[in-house]
C-alpha cells in the first residue's frame, strides 16, 4: 500500500509539500516555501525528513511560492528527477524561482551590509544559479491529458480557477485515485474560470485557507471606487501590496473598469514589479485558460490596462517612485509585504496620513501584512521600526481563494464521497470550522492533517 506524508501546509496555510511512497518510488506533490511566523521560516532551513536524491518526481499544482518556491532548495541538495505541471505554471515559474531566488541573495547581502543578522556571514536560502537549474527540469503538461510520472504512478492536471496554470492534481496509484486540491479557486470572479468540478477520488486533500469566512459579497467593485476615491481627495498615495501573479491582474482589471465607468479619478498607477509585468504578458497570451469574457474574441485583454498605465522596469525608476510626493496607485509585490519593492514604497507612506496601504489578499500570521491589518502601530522593514499613520485597508472580496460556501459548492460535484479527506493548507480556526461544516453538511468523514504525520492511502 502507498503511504503519504505531510511535510507542509498542514496546521498551517504556507510550505505545501506531500510525498506519496509506493514502496519502490517516492513522488512529492508541490514544493512549497514556509513563509510567516519565523518558527515556520526556519523549517525552510531544515533538513527534510526524506534525501532530496531519493525523491524521483516533483508535481506542481501552481506557481505560487508556497507552492513552488522550496524547489530550487531541493535541487542544490541533489534533487535531479523532473518536476511535472501545467504550461501555464512553468511559464509562471520562469519569473517567480528567479525572483525568489534574487530576493534571497538580495536579503542576505543586506543582512550582512547592516549587521542585523546573528548569522555570519549571512546566507542565502538558495542562489539564483539553483532557480535556474530548477527550471530546466519541469515537464510541461496540458490540462486533462494523463501522464505517467514514475512506474505505477500517474498524473492528470484539472483546472483549479486560481491562477494562470493552477491545478487538481489527479493522482492515480494503482486503482486508487488521490486528488490533491492545490489551491481551490472561486466562482463567478473576473480574469480565470470557475474550478473544475471532479466527480470522484478515494482520497482528497482540500485546502482551508478560508475555511471559517466567507467572502464580502461581489459589489462591483464599489469598496475600491471609495478607496481610490478618498485617496485622490486627501492627495496620497494608495499603495497595493500584491502578489506578482494573479492578483494584480485583477487589480488592474477593476481599476481599468471603474475608470471606463467614470466611477473613479483616473490617477496615475504604478506597476513597480517587473515580474508583474510579465506575467500580465503570459496572462494574455494564454487568454484561452481564462474566464470566458477575458478571450481575444470578447475583445477584454485591454482590461489589463489603465489610462495612465506605466510599468517601473528599473530601480532608479523605483526609487523616484518612491519619493515622488505625487497622488497615485501604486501597486507592489509582494503581496504578504513580506520582501520586494512594496517594502520601501510601504517604509516611505506609512508615516504618512495622507496616505492608503490596501491588502487585497490572505494575510498569514507572521507577515507583517497580518500585523498592519491587526493595528500595528509599527511595523520592522530592512532593520529599522516604521510608524503607521497612514490608513490601512482590506479587501477580501477579491481574494483568489474560495470561501468555505465556494468550498462546499465545489464538493457538491463528488458524484460519490472520497473514503477520507484530509484538510491542509489552512490555520487552526479554518481547519477546524471547515471540518465541522462537511461533517455536518455532506457527513464525510473528515481529518485534519498534521505536520509530518505519515498516513496509509
Amino acid at each position: 500500500m502507498a503511504s503519504l506524508t505531510f511535510l507542509g501546509a498542514a496546521g498551517t496555510v504556507t510550505g505545501s509539500k506531500y510525498l506519496v511512497e509506493t514502496g519502490t518510488h517516492r513522488v512529492l506533490v508541490d514544493c512549497g516555501l514556509f513563509q510567516g511566523l519565523k518558527e515556520l521560516r526556519e523549517r525552510n532551513w531544515q533538513p527534510l525528513p526524506v534525501d532530496p536524491p531519493s525523491i524521483d518526481a516533483i508535481i506542481l499544482t501552481h506557481a505560487h511560492l508556497d507552492h513552488c518556491g522550496y524547489l530550487p532548495r531541493l535541487v542544490s541538495q541533489g534533487f535531479k528527477g523532473r518536476v511535472f505541471c501545467t504550461a501555464g505554471t512553468r511559464d509562471l515559474c520562469t519569473l517567480v524561482l528567479p525572483d525568489s531566488a534574487h530576493i534571497q541573495e538580495e536579503d542576505a547581502r543586506d543582512a550582512n551590509r547592516h549587521h542585523y543578522s546573528k548569522h555570519h556571514p549571512a546566507l542565502p536560502l538558495y542562489t539564483s544559479e539553483d532557480a535556474e537549474r530548477a527550471l530546466t527540469l519541469m515537464q510541461p503538461v496540458g490540462y486533462n491529458r494523463p501522464v505517467p510520472v514514475v512506474p505505477g504512478v500517474e498524473v492528470e492536471f484539472i483546472n483549479a480557477g486560481h491562477l494562470l496554470g493552477s491545478a487538481f492534481a489527479r493522482v492515480r496509484l494503482g486503482a486508487r485515485t488521490v486528488l490533491f486540491g492545490g489551491d481551490l479557486g472561486r466562482y463567478g470572479r473576473p480574469v480565470l474560470p470557475d474550478p473544475t468540478p471532479v466527480e470522484q477520488a478515494d482520497v482528497l486533500l482540500l485546502e482551508s485557507t478560508y475555511g471559517d469566512r466567507v467572502h464580502q459579497p461581489d459589489d462591483r467593485g464599489d469598496r475600491l471606487a471609495e478607496i481610490v476615491t478618498a485617496v485622490a481627495a486627501r492627495g496620497g498615495k494608495l499603495i497595493i501590496p500584491a502578489f506578482a501573479i494573479g492578483r494584480v491582474e485583477e487589480i488592474i482589471y477593476w481599476l481599468r473598469r471603474l475608470e471606463a465607468e467614470h466611477r473613479i479619478p483616473t490617477l496615475p498607477v504604478f506597476v513597480d514589479s517587473p515580474m508583474a509585468a510579465k506575467a500580465l504578458q503570459f496572462y494574455a497570451q494564454r487568454a484561452d485558460e481564462l474566464d470566458p469574457d477575458m478571450r481575444p474574441e470578447a475583445r477584454h485583454v485591454s482590461a489589463f490596462v489603465t489610462k495612465r498605465m506605466t510599468t517601473v522596469a528599473s530601480p532608479q525608476q523605483s526609487k523616484e517612485l518612491v519619493a515622488s510626493r505625487q497622488s497615485a496607485i501604486i501597486v507592489a509585490s509582494s503581496g504578504m509585504a513580506t520582501g520586494g519593492r512594496v517594502l520601501h514604497h510601504l517604509a516611505a507612506t506609512l508615516p504618512n496620513p495622507k496616505d492608503t496601504v490596501l491588502f487585497v489578499g490572505f494575510q498569514a500570521a507572521g507577515t507583517r501584512g497580518r500585523a498592519l491589518l491587526e493595528g500595528a502601530r509599527s511595523v520592522r522593514i530592512k532593520g529599522r521600526d516604521i510608524g503607521v499613520a497612514a490608513t490601512i485597508d482590506h479587501l477580501n472580496a477579491m481574494s483568489a481563494h474560495a470561501d468555505s460556501s465556494e468550498i462546499l459548492r465545489w464538493l457538491s460535484g463528488f458524484t460519490t464521497p472520497p473514503s477520507m479527506t484530509y484538510l491542509v493548507h489552512g490555520e487552526p480556526a479554518g481547519l477546524t470550522a471547515l471540518q465541522g461544516r462537511i461533517v455536518t453538511e455532506k457527513q464525510w468523514p473528515v481529518l485534519i492533517a498534521a505536520y509530518q504525520e505519515r498516513v496509509d492511502i
